[in-house]
């Protein structure tokens, strides 16, 4: 089986697990339905709350559900997500990146996935019945270096392997409004906006450097963990590939859900 899309999804709050007002939540639900109706053989999915300082893949039997928040309501807290790993893909993926030039990936034999990855997961494929394996971060690094991860892990397209990244198009929790009705921020949606251009018209190297060509990009991300997994999802699927938006929403005044399709062209 052969996959030629890779995607970005914006994960926002852990609230999407619940909340039923929320756009970007019926967006996950209707994923197969309307967005990609292919059953992958197993998902690499690529999350904002995992930072490391190389990168860690998880290698275990069983996924875990970590509940890495605090003060949300008490239901979010017995949601499961107990899909099963993949580690030979975890191997792959190591064999992969050595095999590119970093010196150093490990695998982690214990974690469970943090909520940028089983909520999304949860929505999209609630069967919980696809191997996954998740692949960490580094906020100390660059966009090309993420670029360049999503680049060496692009033969697992040619596996079967659906590359998902999973952040938020902005992240500025400290500018959140919390009336939920509060029109969007001017600097948000013009970051918003300028990334959308950036990306449908194939302009990846301004997307690497986008904290010196973006209009408002250290307040869009005071730091770049949840915008990372969209370069690796539009490294793999390379050079000539094509960008869509498939989806855009807001909450809270300036978090975007802006989520992207990345479609290889052969």
């Amino acid at each position: 089986m052969k996959i030629n899309d890779t995607f970005f999804v914006s994960h926002g709050s852990p609230m999407l697990s619940v909340d039923e007002s929320l756009p970007a939540r019926n967006f996950l639900k209707t994923w197969t339905d309307k967005v990609y109706d292919l059953k992958p053989n197993s998902i690499l999915i690529i999350s904002g709350h995992w930072e490391t300082d190389f990168p860690f893949v998880t290698a275990v039997d069983r996924c875990d559900t970590n509940y890495d928040f605090y003060g949300f309501p008490d239901p979010l807290y017995k949601l499961k997500y107990p899909a099963p790993g993949a580690p030979e893909l975890a191997k792959r993926v190591q064999e992969l990146l050595t095999g590119a030039g970093l010196k150093r990936v490990n695998m982690d034999k214990s974690r469970g996935l943090d909520h940028g990855a089983w909520i999304p997961l949860m929505l999209m494929y609630p069967e919980a019945d696809i191997p996954v394996c998740q692949l960490s971060v580094q906020s100390h690094l660059d966009g090309t270096h993420h670029y360049n991860i999503g680049r060496a892990l692009a033969p697992l397209k040619e596996e079967g392997v659906l590359i998902i990244g999973s952040g938020s198009a902005t992240h500025n929790l400290r500018a959140l409004h919390r009336n939920a009705n509060e029109e969007v921020v001017p600097w948000a949606e013009e970051f918003d906006t300028w990334l959308e251009h950036a990306l449908t018209s194939g302009r990846c190297n301004d997307v690497n450097e986008y904290e010196k060509k973006a209009p408002h990009a250290k307040k869009a991300h005071p730091w770049p963990e949840h915008l990372y997994p969209l370069h690796v999802a539009m490294g793999a699927a390379g050079e000539n590939s094509k960008a869509e938006l498939i989806h855009r929403s807001w909450s809270l005044g300036a978090l975007s859900y802006a989520s992207y399709k990345f479609t290889s062209c052969t």
